[in-house]
């Protein structure tokens, strides 16, 4: 048997073989969701993908044998860089992720060489796993490995936490999801401060307007940007990233599951509700082509889907850890939960991810009576 050989991805031929690689080794766990191949085309595309305008990536591959056996990016983001270290990233912090691999030493070989990679480049230490943003698909997934994830988020072999945690990699910060059975009414308490809330003149809950779509898109993320601010491993959107972020998600946006808060007529929090695309990709296993395509667009016009995920929830900084807070988070979980289940058919909502730190939110989560179903685990090492 020969030796495990890492090289560069270089053109599109190999890049092919990296994103088949993928495919091929998670083909066997009836929880992965396949992603459709041309969104892994255009996130790992310079001039599609606006993270690489101020983003340095390499991708590998493994071979053995004259296979291709596991894969790796390895990433720094200039953005990042500039923030504040206590917030996570900072200066000298690089990022590998998209690993997959057949067995612990391929692993081992190619996060070896991503390291690498990342010294050449000046980096000082690693945050992983990163696929590739903290806005995408961050952390590894460690504990929810028997159900499917929903869209926009990871599902990964749970040999790979050993295999990491074995080569000198700690835990730094864990992400997590919430599941919530819909179909329950809220307790008393949480009904009475909902209908408190809408007897208040201050208040105002409105769905989003499509028609005005970049208008309400701006809205969210000005108040996503300010209201994570503070947050662990933070990072501003730019100009093209949010329109990017919006052009990715229209497809998915419906006026009745994003809801925005006013408080005196001004634009102070915000939830986004998707329904779970993944439930009819993995009926497609991610190929659109021949006939995916056919069963896609059908569900995008009529989206009946057993989840709905809440994958964003901001509230401006003034008000956060307020009881008028919680008050409009509670509100507009409650709209949503009723659009939900009358309109799309939904008996259960996925929540996150959450920091485990952010205690706000977690005390919302339990409130409402929601449980962990993932967690998500960020690990660093010094380079």
């Amino acid at each position: 048997m020969g030796g495990i050989t890492i090289t560069p991805v270089n053109g599109k031929k190999d890049l092919k073989k990296f994103i088949d690689c993928g495919y091929r080794l998670n083909a066997g766990d009836p929880n992965w969701v396949p992603p459709l191949r041309s969104e892994m085309v255009e996130l790992l595309t310079p001039g599609k993908n606006p993270f690489h305008d101020h983003a340095k990536m390499q991708l590998f591959l493994a071979h053995q044998d004259g296979r291709v056996t596991g894969r790796i990016s390895a990433h720094y983001d200039e953005l990042a860089l500039t923030q504040p270290p206590e917030k996570g990233m900072g200066p000298g912090t690089g990022n590998w992720g998209l690993l997959d691999s057949e067995d612990e030493a391929t692993a081992k070989a190619l996060i070896a060489r991503a390291e690498e990679w990342l010294r050449e480049q000046g980096m000082t230490r690693v945050l992983a796993p990163m696929s590739l943003s903290v806005w995408e698909e961050p952390g590894l997934l460690v504990k929810g490995h028997d159900h499917p994830a929903t869209v926009m988020m990871g599902h990964h072999n749970a040999k790979y936490q050993a295999w990491i945690e074995g080569d000198g990699y700690e835990p730094v910060k864990s992400l997590v999801t919430y599941e919530l059975d819909i179909t329950k009414d809220f307790p008393p308490l949480l009904q009475r401060i909902i209908k408190s809330g809408e007897k208040n003149e201050r208040i105002n809950v409105r769905k989003v307007e499509i028609a005005h779509f970049e208008r309400e898109a701006n809205i969210i993320i000005e108040i996503l940007n300010e209201a994570w601010s503070n947050n662990w491993g933070f990072v501003p959107f730019t100009d093209k990233e949010k329109a990017h972020m919006g052009k990715k998600l229209r497809p998915l946006v419906r006026e009745d599951l994003i809801m925005i808060a006013e408080l005196d007529g001004e634009p102070v929090a915000f939830m986004l509700t998707l329904p779970d695309a993944n439930e009819p990709i993995l009926k497609i296993k991610g190929k659109l082509f021949p006939f995916g395509w056919i069963t896609m667009l059908r569900w995008l016009k009529n989206p009946r889907v057993k989840t709905m995920r809440v994958p964003l929830m901001g509230v401006v900084k003034r008000l956060q850890n307020s009881r008028m807070a919680s008050q409009l988070a509670f509100m507009m979980i409650e709209y949503i939960r009723r659009e939900a289940i009358s309109k799309y058919g939904s008996t259960r909502s996925e929540i996150g991810w959450i920091l485990d730190d952010n205690q706000g939110m977690i005390a919302i989560a339990d409130a409402i009576g929601s449980t962990i179903n993932r967690e998500y685990r960020i690990y660093e090492k010094p380079l």
